[in-house]
């Protein structure tokens, strides 16, 4: 008895700690991996320099700053401008012009405030019948594609877990896909988690009311 109770103790500490842990361990790396780019700056206005002792964070700090003056440069005409050259610039090199004309275009997916990199969560068979994963609606098959599909279909976006980042994409029957009642938030942190952290069950319907 006394060992269950210890085991139980020790396991909710590891519940708690773990995750304060990684997440700690996570703003670390990103907060040094920004940090790298105070090396823009110039040696005399460096801070180890200028103070005498390095400033944790300062180079988060300059990398926002960055992004907020460009984004501000990019939003006035003359910044457009530049924006437009230099792509067009880009584009004259063979190799670079088709690296960084895919990442443009994911990246304005799933960063435009105009887009859904994911509409909807789905219920799909995958990869065999009769076992099921999440997946994301990404939209429709499109181009030459759509000369060779019968019927309708959908763009779909399958994750990996724990790492959805990376993930197969599939062009399924509409009526191969079942749509969730499920926020892409909610779907997100299912498939993140494994399974563990499983969405709370929908509250039945009162009759009468929607």
């Amino acid at each position: 008895m006394r060992r269950q109770l210890i085991k139980r103790y020790f396991i909710t500490g590891l519940l708690i700690w773990v995750p304060l842990a990684i997440t700690a361990w996570v703003l670390v790396l990103i907060v040094g991996t920004m940090d790298q780019s105070l090396r823009l700056l110039p040696e005399a206005v460096h801070p180890r320099n200028a103070l005498g002792f390095d400033i944790p964070g300062a180079g988060a700090i300059l990398t926002l700053l960055i992004l907020f003056g460009t984004g501000l440069l990019a939003a006035n005409f003359i910044g457009q401008r530049l924006v437009v050259w230099w792509e067009s610039l880009l584009a004259r090199i063979p190799v670079v012009n088709s690296i960084y004309h895919s990442v443009k275009q994911v990246s304005d997916t799933l960063f435009s405030s105009s887009g859904h990199a994911f509409r909807k969560a789905l219920l799909i068979e995958y990869p065999r019948r009769g076992s099921w994963t999440i997946a994301f609606l990404t939209g429709k098959p499109g181009g030459d594609v759509l000369r060779h599909l019968d019927g309708e279909y959908l763009s779909v976006y399958v994750p990996t877990t724990p790492n959805p980042t990376s993930g197969f994409f599939l062009m399924l029957p509409r009526a191969e896909v079942i749509e969730l009642e499920m926020s892409v938030d909610t779907a997100l942190k299912y498939v993140i988690s494994m399974g563990v952290v499983a969405p709370a069950p929908r509250a039945p319907s009162t009759p009468g009311r929607p």
